[in-house]
């Protein structure tokens, strides 16, 4: 796509990625899921950790990940590099889902990937704060692991934070047009991996679509600091909720001494679902949380260094205290099953 283009022709071109990677990520999915191949691939069995009861086919990267790629290679050439990546961190991630890989080359793979990132595409800024931004893509690329447990989340999610980057892209003051189109082809991508994932899920998303949409949030994100689309801390601002969701998980099993890359159900998310919301409505409210922070962010990104410090500072506030309420939500239904237990034991 040229730059050249009108406003609308942009907007249209946008949409029309979004469509094309929804219906040929939905199409993958559906061969997959009626051929059976979906279970040969890998299949994730129950167990005390899970919040699901039924075997279910990770094969959601499977639809994700070639239908944003070969859009964003076709449209926005500019890109190409990090959807090679993206493909080669989701041939990693599946060997490892089938087979299974030490942690260190896992985790050197994220590393390299983020690292060939800021090398091809240097911003024009000090090495620390590299240093700094290369940290943060890597955490993200591991978060949407950690976040991919309860039904239409992490699909949702890539939808919204995706889609949020697209309308930034396309409207800001220095807009990018292939950052555009490369996002919106990765939001349409995983709305075709939603059909199949909101609750009950039929497919979950797996390591071979976690891993790599973790690296496209983080390494879009970059590409839009570096070009001046937006200020530095509007990705972060955009998947805000599993940012601290994640974080702050992390960090209370770190205080507690216990092994964070261990599996869990200590998430936010995850006790909302345990505590009797359920699937359906955690994935509704946690679609309403993140789209108030990305309609935040798209309206603090025009205004000045001042507003924006205290819009970020406010919103930080409010996750703060709906964390809280999670807490002492999931805090009264662990009273009330230490009371049932005692009664049911006299």
């Amino acid at each position: 796509m040229r730059s050249d283009l009108s406003f609308a022709d942009p907007v249209q071109a946008a949409l029309l990625c979004a469509l094309l990677a929804l219906f040929a990520s939905a199409a993958i999915l559906w061969v997959l899921l009626r051929t059976g191949w979906a279970w040969r691939l890998a299949t994730d069995i129950p167990n005390d950790r899970s919040l699901h009861v039924r075997p279910t086919p990770r094969v959601g990267g499977w639809g994700v990940v070639p239908a944003a790629a070969v859009l964003i290679c076709r449209e926005t050439p500019a890109l190409w590099l990090i959807a090679l990546l993206a493909v080669a961190l989701a041939i990693m991630s599946q060997i490892d889902d089938r087979r299974g890989l030490p942690a260190r080359l896992r985790f050197g793979c994220h590393v390299i990937a983020v690292a060939a990132v800021i090398v091809v595409y240097p911003a024009d800024t000090g090495w620390w704060i590299l240093a700094i931004v290369a940290f943060f893509l890597v955490w993200l690329v591991n978060l949407y692991n950690f976040m991919d447990g309860s039904d239409g989340l992490a699909g949702g999610m890539a939808v919204f934070g995706f889609g949020g980057y697209a309308v930034v892209a396309l409207t800001s003051a220095h807009s990018d047009i292939s950052l555009g189109l490369a996002s919106a082809s990765v939001a349409g991508a995983a709305a075709g991996f939603l059909l199949f994932n909101f609750h009950p899920a039929k497919v979950f998303l797996g390591d071979a679509g976690s891993i790599p949409i973790g690296f496209l949030a983080g390494a879009l994100g970059y590409w839009g600091w570096r070009s001046g689309t937006w200020p530095f801390w509007l990705p972060a601002m955009m998947f805000s909720p599993f940012i601290v969701d994640a974080s702050v998980t992390l960090l209370k099993r770190l205080i507690r001494g216990e092994k964070f890359w261990q599996a869990h159900r200590d998430h936010y998310y995850q006790r909302m679902v345990r505590s009797g919301i359920g699937h359906g409505r955690t994935a509704i409210l946690w679609y309403l949380v993140m789209l108030a922070g990305i309609a935040i962010a798209w309206y603090l990104s025009t205004r000045s260094p001042v507003v924006q410090l205290c819009g970020i500072i406010a919103w930080a506030v409010v996750l703060c205290i709906l964390g809280v309420k999670v807490d002492l939500r999931w805090r009264r239904f662990q009273a009330e099953l230490a009371e049932q237990s005692s009664e049911v034991s006299r």
